[in-house]
């Protein structure tokens, strides 16, 4: 496993991190997803990403239960809030209270008491920007949060946010979690070259696409048991399956195949291509799979090849 620093700050995260939307507490049971978890350690993986929205929980409680036979100072956890855990008024949004109470019900389902990195979900347009980052900034000085970060947020969004923090003389945030792959780049046409600039690092979820990057679905292929043949956990694959995506995937396969290595393998080291990205978030539901997407980690892909991939899947402008 290699490891890279996250932005401008001291923290080293590996480059291969283990997510667990839609699998951990949802599509894969408690015992398997204590065998992933442990797999992922033992290849080298320390981040360990989550959400308190992740099945409702279930997903924190999943890693919890596993995780504190590690010891703690050997892992980065994170986990984010924004989106509506209950129906309750206050009880979704960055604001000052739910933010605080985010981070207490992530504490006690992770059975930790402290998290490594804290992460806005989303941006919140109802509550101001200044009252989010001194909610971290109280956190961390408490001592419950290291640092922070956002996710799917703008380089107006970030910038403004790394402004404020300034003059209120409180943490910038660290990092942005955005959707970025082969097949989904606007990411470097504002937000990359924006937090290169103000520090922050990126670490990306998927990478692979929901799994089409994997070559999996080329010519029209529809594995039993893959996310696409589920109902609920592949209802936000149609995007990556619509409008001859599929036929530009598979113009990629010979690229892998000259490398030698796996279409996975290739996805994930082009994102690690850029030295903005401090990791890339894969989800597994076996120690196989994992093992698979680690291989990826320190990979260096020739300039040809980047710009062969270039060609089918253009730049933002390009």
């Amino acid at each position: 496993m290699e490891y890279r620093r996250v932005g401008n700050c001291g923290l080293e995260v590996s480059e291969i991190s283990l997510g667990s939307w839609l699998t951990f507490g949802s599509a894969v049971d408690v015992s398997d997803s204590a065998k992933v978890i442990e797999a992922a350690y033992e290849m080298g993986i320390n981040f360990f990403d989550t959400a308190d929205v992740y099945a409702t929980g279930a997903a924190e409680e999943v890693l919890g239960r596993t995780l504190r036979a590690i010891p703690r100072h050997h892992l980065v956890i994170a986990t984010k809030c924004f989106f509506a855990m209950s129906e309750r008024p206050n009880d979704h949004g960055l604001s000052r209270k739910h933010i605080f109470e985010s981070v207490e019900g992530s504490l006690s389902r992770l059975q930790t008491d402290y998290l490594d990195i804290h992460q806005c979900h989303r941006p919140d347009p109802d509550t101001p920007v200044a009252e989010t980052v001194r909610a971290y900034d109280d956190l961390i000085r408490a001592g419950k949060v290291l640092y922070w970060g956002v996710s799917e947020w703008s380089a107006e969004q970030i910038a403004e946010a790394c402004g404020i923090a300034d003059d209120l003389r409180a943490p910038r945030p660290i990092s942005n979690q955005p959707n970025y792959s082969i097949m989904r780049r606007s990411i470097e046409a504002s937000v990359l070259p924006e937090s290169k600039r103000l520090g922050l690092g990126q670490i990306v979820f998927s990478p692979l696409a929901q799994g089409v990057l994997t070559g999996k679905y080329c010519g029209g292929a529809m594995p039993e048991g893959s996310r696409a043949t589920d109902a609920k956990h592949g209802r936000w694959m149609q995007r990556y399956l619509e409008g001859g995506e599929l036929a530009r995937v598979e113009r990629l396969l010979p690229l892998a195949d000259e490398l030698g290595i796996s279409m996975s393998q290739l996805a994930l080291a082009w994102c690690l291509r850029d030295p903005g990205v401090s990791s890339v978030i894969v989800g597994a539901t076996s120690g196989e799979q994992l093992a698979e997407n680690c291989k990826a980690a320190g990979q260096k892909l020739p300039a040809d090849v980047l710009e062969k991939i270039d060609d089918v899947f253009a730049p933002p402008g390009g």
